[in-house]
């Protein structure tokens, strides 16, 4: 018989990820099963990543949670049904022994604590990063190997794509039980290294409309959003793939944006109408497509989640387009933290591109930049 262990912690970090094909919508709330399959891409943890620390003992009277130092409902349903799967792949894994025969009791309570070093939902998947995290230090604190995007997917849908680096997509699936809605990679973070992304903070808040709620009022109202997954996602995820596979930047470029301006239609469309964006994401919109026409091609690329705006582009544009940032949307007070994560040179701007910019500046809109890459090595499960 194993000797029990009195306590046993382990802590974990994941990665956020920004779906360039969008997933809004569920066929089925409890397993949160999508109406159509997505595509995104991981992010580096340098820069983005939520920590997770679980430990369970024999001495804890209750389970407790706590999300960036305050306590939380640790019986969220949510939480609840990633904390009970994970558990019983663990009997399973045991083989159904009895809980003296192993040296980790499933019946101690547990203790979790969760640390994002980023807004926390304000369109920056910090549900994705924060429950793939929890899965990957349940599984390893209760020894659970092999296939978790299933397991992800029932704390935040697009936490399965956190589980893996690199390009991601997370199927639909067909099965009514979910088993086959799992994530997988398309291509690593290596297949394409010249790949930037630059996040423009804008608001640190949360949503007035959360995704839960948000997406289910469109499922039932929007017309456009049925055409939408049935019809208009499937082509547009496998053109995705083919883009990302052949690193042909302009075609992925200008999916990603109508991709996301068709998910904000159909946020519209719902009725009452969602408003994920303002008026400063649509000059940031409005920055990309001039910024873009000045050069003739597709040198930058937008995607919105929330009024936040994710910014895909080439490592040899990174340092022109943030200085067309930074004169459009001067630094109130934080000029030396404006342009944060990885190092951005510095250029003289040409006197055409700015006339073709042609924006009055609007001085502290963008709280600051961030400046990262895609991760190429694992998603969520690093331990620290």
């Amino acid at each position: 018989m194993a000797e029990e262990r009195p306590l046993a912690m382990v802590t974990c970090t994941a990665p956020v990820n920004i779906a360039v094909i969008k997933y809004w919508g569920k066929r089925d709330n409890d397993l949160i099963l999508p109406i159509n399959s997505s595509l995104s891409v991981t992010l580096h943890q340098d820069q983005l990543k939520t920590t997770t620390t679980a430990a369970a003992s024999r001495d804890f009277a209750e389970d407790r949670l706590w999300l960036n130092g305050e306590e939380a409902d640790v019986g969220h349903p949510r939480l609840q049904a990633c904390l009970k799967e994970v558990r019983r792949l663990a009997r399973k894994r045991r083989g159904g022994s009895a809980e003296d025969a192993a040296p980790l009791s499933l019946s101690y309570k547990i203790h979790i604590a969760t640390q994002n070093n980023f807004p926390t939902a304000a369109g920056l998947a910090s549900s994705a990063a924060g429950y793939a995290c929890l899965v990957s230090a349940l599984a390893r604190l209760y020894g659970v190997e092999g296939e978790l995007s299933e397991v992800a997917r029932r704390g935040s849908g697009s936490a399965c794509r956190s589980m893996l680096g690199g390009f991601v997509e997370w199927k639909r699936g067909e099965r009514p039980d979910g088993r086959d809605s799992l994530a997988h990679q398309v291509a690593p973070e290596t297949h394409w290294p010249e790949l930037r992304v630059l996040i423009l903070v804008v608001s640190g808040e949360k949503k007035e409309v959360g995704s839960t709620a948000g997406m289910q009022t469109s499922v039932d109202t929007s017309p456009l959003l049925k055409h939408r997954a049935e019809v208009v996602v499937p082509e547009r995820l496998s053109l995705m793939m083919r883009h990302i596979l052949e690193r042909d930047f302009e075609a992925f470029g200008q999916l990603a944006m109508q991709d996301s301006n068709q998910f904000h239609a159909t946020c519209l469309d719902t009725f009452p109408p969602i408003f994920y964006l303002n008026d400063l994401s649509r000059r940031i919109i409005a920055l990309a497509h001039r910024f873009n026409a000045h050069h003739g091609c597709t040198k930058v690329a937008y995607t919105f989640d929330a009024p936040n705006a994710v910014i895909f582009t080439l490592a040899d544009t990174v340092a022109e387009f943030v200085g067309v940032v930074r004169h459009s949307f001067p630094p109130a007070t934080n000029g030396d933290q404006f342009v944060r994560g990885l190092p951005v040179g510095s250029v003289s701007l040409p006197e055409e591109l700015l006339g073709a910019v042609g924006m009055e500046p609007v001085p502290g809109a963008v709280r600051y930049i961030l400046h990262t890459r895609g991760r190429g090595l694992g998603g969520a499960g690093e331990g620290v």
